[in-house]
């Protein structure tokens, strides 16, 4: 295959199924560069704003967010992670698991994914 052809994943970037939406695990590459953060905390910024955009274009917001699950390549970033992820957030946090997951596709920090239920 030429260098100048793409294929998309074999997967959608998240799901709605009735009210709830199920999205798929999302990393912390630059949309505009495809490549990862240069460090930790940048990653948690891009990974969460690309997890924002996603729920955002459901008509959902972050506080939405029942679930999260987040693979990280190391357990270090842990606390650089939360700074982050708590201003994300003005309601209750989501549940959520934070997994020591080593490698990552592509040189990520991290990769997050979630399911957000909307509002009745």
């Amino acid at each position: 295959m030429p260098a100048s052809v793409t294929t998309a994943p074999p997967f959608s970037s998240a799901v709605m199924a009735g009210d709830t939406l199920y999205i798929s695990g999302t990393t912390d590459h630059d949309p505009a560069t495809g490549k990862p953060a240069l460090d930790a905390t940048a990653g948690a910024k891009i990974v969460l704003d690309n997890i924002k955009k996603t729920v955002e274009k459901a008509g959902l917001t972050m506080d939405d967010l029942v679930w999260v699950q987040i693979f990280a390549s190391d357990l270090k970033n842990f606390a650089a992670f939360n700074a982050v992820y708590r201003t994300y957030f003005k309601g209750p946090m989501p549940a959520r698991a934070f997994i020591g997951a080593g490698s990552l596709l592509g040189g990520a920090h991290y990769e997050v994914m979630g399911i957000a239920v909307k509002p009745k």
